[in-house]
């Protein structure tokens, strides 16, 4: 008769034989437990004989490293031990046994998961003052792949359709050698050196930065941040996180800043892997990079118009960013013919009292921009009154639209016919046989169910200085990306907030840029803004395929690594573009610049979150 330890064992044997764990497991490794895939087999389970040594603590735990390694890449070597009693014993250099249950922990669904051990009991310190060597990223690891973040992404992080698989459903086998999210996963726990890092976007509300070590990142800008482009949101990245020993990261770090070697622990918190070091960053070289005024000049006719555009961020009467914004229209863009404005709120700011009028918002910069000036910039601006209702979008209370400001002694509107909020423009024929719009400046197709809660485009047309035909703008605000999903997160591809939305919104402004294109099809057209979208996912691609446009960036041969306008996240990227008609992209004169002057900087000296960009343009309608 076999005695009951032999049953047991047969037993244990039979289920892992099957890929399952019995519900106690007897002294197991950190690397078993972990395993090669993002959740545990182990997860549920109780566990006994864990042995590590103890590499870091924490203010609700203990990280411990395997003192038996597999030598496996893909196998975290180390796990996190949750209890915030169970490290008051215990110090940084022992190794210790114990027991405990396996827990997969997240705390919102969207997250991953991460494994750690829960209930820790019959703690025993085997040995102390252990050698603790963290691992250097990229020399005793593997270097973070560059590109693709999970092999459910298809290729391509921002696909469609969202959301089509979940890394808790699928629980796919780690491959670090080719996606990121395998590549951090299998660090999970581990006590790790980044060697040389560099920040690549300000600290955020929390002092969480951004950073890349000494290892390969794609998409280096000028400014020595990461600029994401078609199928690369730069998965190399890395967040340092709170500070271990309580300590606090600066506020001050900026894009660029070179930063002290950086030692601490890898996890998963927030929808994000991160590092906790062990003490705060301490930048050693702060970055000095600074934006330099646009080069493009203007002639003051129609020969070389300069038209820039600029989100201007919630600005009202009393903004306390408003003489700065007016500063950088003079300074930095060097008072364009024509600005596009985006983000303009009411003559009562956020304030949620019925006023839509943003007369008083715009004649308040106009007025700044003139003293900056010295009263040599004098501009006019164009709205169209928003309607009562917040039905646009934005802060409750702003109701943030767009509006142009104008130099009146260069540029007039084209036959004006203002339009009011709901008043739909459209484009005719006039009886001169030249394409002119109905309202003007006014509304496309404000009624349209694409628009609902979001920003309608305000279309102009206009007369410069010299010039015998009109030329057409379309400023536009598509709707934000709120409601997406990490780019780190569980579900996959990322939920791109809004995607289908703003691809209904490039429909209906593309298929209005194509009537005046039909009717004219040499007509000068620029269409610019916040389009809240990159160049290379669906909902811009389908606006220059319906609308004929072409994309200034690549008219004017703009660097990749220099095309953007906004930092999210680890990224460098480009939400306000312009476009141009057929004729302005064949010619000569067409310039582009982007004037990074709000990317790079700290949260301190930011005036806007978005960098404005100046483009030169002839519209006589001569090459």
């Amino acid at each position: 008769m076999r005695s009951t330890a032999t049953v047991t064992h047969l037993v244990t044997l039979a289920l892992v034989g099957l890929g399952l764990h019995p519900l106690l497991a007897t002294a197991v490794t950190i690397a078993e437990i972990n395993g090669n895939k993002f959740l545990s087999s182990y997860a549920g389970k109780s566990v006994t004989g864990v042995t590590g040594l103890v590499t870091a603590k924490g203010p609700n735990g203990i990280w411990i490293r395997s003192t038996t390694p597999d030598d496996d890449p893909v196998t975290s070597e180390s796990i996190y031990v949750f209890s915030n009693t169970v490290g008051a014993n215990l110090t940084v250099g022992d190794i210790i046994s114990l027991n405990g249950k396996v827990t997969e922990y997240r705390s919102t669904a969207t997250y991953i998961y991460l494994t750690e051990i829960t209930s820790p009991s019959s703690v025993k310190v085997l040995s102390s003052g252990n050698t603790v060597t963290p691992l250097v990223i990229g020399k005793d690891t593997l270097p973070p792949p560059t590109d693709d973040f999970s092999s459910l992404d298809g290729g391509d992080i921002y696909a469609l359709p969202n959301g089509a698989a979940n890394i808790s459903a699928v629980n796919p086998v780690l491959d670090p050698t080719k996606y990121g999210l395998d590549f951090w996963e299998s660090l999970c726990g581990e006590l790790v050196t980044v060697t040389n890092p560099t920040v690549v976007v300000r600290a955020n509300s929390y002092r969480d930065t951004w950073v890349v070590g000494d290892w390969a990142a794609t998409g280096r800008n000028d400014n020595n941040g990461i600029t994401m482009s078609d199928k690369d949101s730069n998965p190399e990245a890395i967040i340092i996180g709170t500070p271990l020993d309580g300590t606090k990261n600066p506020t001050s770090s900026k894009m660029g800043d070179q930063a002290e070697t950086i030692t601490g622990i890898v996890t998963y918190t927030f929808g994000f892997y991160y590092i906790l070091p062990l003490t705060a960053l301490k930048i050693t070289s702060p970055s000095t990079a600074k934006s330099a005024p646009s080069t493009l000049e203007s002639s003051s006719n129609c020969k070389a118009l300069t038209i820039g555009d600029y989100n201007v961020e919630n600005l009202a009467p009393n903004s306390s960013h408003l003489p700065k914004i007016a500063s950088h229209i003079v300074d930095y863009l060097s008072s364009p013919d024509l600005v596009f404005l985006q983000e303009v709120q009411d003559n009562s700011g956020a304030t949620d009292d019925g006023v839509v009028d943003a007369n008083i918002t715009l004649s308040t910069l106009t007025s700044s921009i003139l003293s900056i000036s010295g009263g040599k910039t004098n501009y006019s601006y164009v709205e169209v009154v928003a309607s009562a209702g917040n039905l646009d979008g934005g802060a409750p209370g702003g109701n943030i639209r767009q509006a142009y400001l104008y130099k009146p002694d260069v540029l007039s509107l084209w036959k004006p016919n203002q339009g009011s909020a709901s008043d739909n423009t459209s484009v005719v024929l006039g009886q001169d046989g030249k394409v002119e719009l109905t309202f003007n400046p006014g509304r496309v197709d404000p009624g349209n169910e694409a628009w609902a809660a979001s920003r309608k485009p305000l279309v102009a047309a206009w007369r410069a200085k010299g010039g015998k035909n009109p030329f057409f703008t379309v400023n536009v605000h598509f709707s934000s990306k709120g409601g997406g999903t990490s780019l780190q997160g569980d579900v996959r591809p990322p939920l791109n907030g809004a995607v289908v939305k703003r691809e209904l919104q490039a429909e209906v402004t593309g298929k209005f840029i194509a009537e005046i294109l039909k009717l004219d099809p040499s007509a000068a057209v620029i269409a610019a803004g916040d389009f809240n979208e990159f160049a290379f996912v669906q909902p811009m691609k389908t606006f220059a395929s319906v609308s004929g446009m072409k994309d200034l960036d690549e008219v004017a041969g703009i660097p990749p690594a220099e095309r953007y306008t906004y930092t999210y996240d680890m990224d460098a990227q480009e939400l306000d573009h312009m476009y141009v008609s057929p004729s302005l992209a064949s010619s000569r004169k067409t310039k582009y610049e982007h004037l990074h002057i709000n990317s790079w900087a700290n949260s301190a000296d930011m005036v806007s979150d978005h960098d404005p960009s100046v483009a030169l343009v002839n519209v006589c309608g001569c090459a």
